[in-house]
């Protein structure tokens, strides 16, 4: 893959925003270069642009190198980042899967780029061959998400390495909820495929939705793009205290996974004994997807008695269906004996 033919002629130009903290790696004995406040120590001062720290504990934990890693404000920064670098907008499309993760599109219409649609078949699975076979020259990006979202099932790994090698672009794999399959990640092939980007979050089994902090994974090429178009301080140095603190607690993350699992197990074998329920999906994720005889009402239900899940109804393939996280025992008890009282 050719990135000089891929991305934007102007990002391609661009001459990057650049600060001392860019440029100086090491600790200073005074910093005079950003015009901060002298008081107030450690938070008078920027944090490192580049999150270097952090991206060390992170490369340590991912087994990767550190020059593969980008870190933005959620899983959407890097989407929106990989769309503005390398889709020029009202000319180049993207490619999803329908259903997905529904932020693939909101970017690529904040940025005015078309967006393609490839529906999954009954069984959730995609036909990569009309897949491939829906872009041109003008198709930047395909976006796959696996676990997929909202539907909860992984997707078949031949059929992703299909398309990572025969599209002529780049292939952005979400894996979200890799934390929670017994499937590997796609990590070890990003040393084989150049055109391959991997986002993963901290939000799932980590614990971490409330400080937003995402990963993308990919070539120091890629990254190099990133790092170019982002915004300079793109992560707060609150976010990245925490999230080192929060990474020294693999053994508690891996708990929760477990238990995460187990309650998941339980809660599909509950709901799919109610006389309302239709099918329950299988799921790889730490969520369900549950079909109903009448899913919005029973969503309008639970709203009433402060129970809240995501109706999926006007969703493609999950007419009539809710997506349910899987929460402690306690919250899971509470959905159930909330179900029940309507039997």
């Amino acid at each position: 893959m050719d990135l000089d033919k891929l991305i934007r002629k102007n990002i391609q130009e661009l001459k990057p925003y650049s600060s001392a903290r860019d440029e100086y790696t090491g600790e200073a004995l005074v910093y005079l270069d950003a015009n901060e406040n002298p008081f107030n120590s450690p938070y008078n001062r920027y944090p490192d642009p580049l999150q270097r720290k952090l991206k060390k504990k992170i490369a340590s934990l991912k087994n990767v190198s550190e020059d593969i890693i980008f870190l933005g404000n959620g899983s959407d920064e890097p989407i929106d980042l990989l769309i503005r670098a390398f889709c020029e907008p009202g000319i180049d499309n993207i490619i999803t899967t329908d259903p997905t993760y529904g932020m693939y599109e909101v970017s690529a219409n904040v940025n005015n780029i078309e967006v393609r649609k490839v529906s999954l078949n009954d069984d959730f699975q995609l036909n990569p061959e009309e897949f491939i076979s829906l872009s041109d020259k003008n198709t930047k990006l395909t976006f796959l998400c696996s676990p997929n979202n909202p539907t909860g099932n992984s997707l078949h790994r031949d059929s992703i390495l299909k398309i990572i090698r025969e599209f002529q672009g780049l292939v952005i794999l979400d894996e979200a909820y890799i934390d929670f399959v017994v499937e590997k990640s796609f990590l070890p092939e990003l040393e084989k495929h150049n055109n391959l980007v991997i986002l993963q979050t901290f939000s799932k089994a980590w614990g971490m939705a409330g400080i937003r902090l995402g990963m993308a994974f990919a070539s120091p090429e890629i990254i190099r793009i990133l790092n170019k178009i982002k915004y300079p301080y793109n992560i707060n140095i609150l976010v990245q205290e925490k999230a080192l603190e929060l990474l020294e607690q693999e053994g508690d993350k891996q708990k929760w996974v477990e238990k995460i699992l187990d309650e998941k197990k339980q809660l599909a074998e509950k709901i799919s004994n109610f006389p309302f329920t239709v099918k329950v999906y299988p799921s790889d994720a730490n969520f369900i997807l549950v079909k109903m005889f009448d899913a919005k009402g029973i969503y309008d239900y639970l709203v009433e008695n402060k129970i809240i899940v995501r109706d999926r109804s006007r969703v493609h393939l999950c007419e009539n269906s809710l997506r349910i996280t899987v929460g402690s025992k306690k919250e899971n008890e509470i959905l159930i004996d909330s179900l029940n009282d309507l039997i």
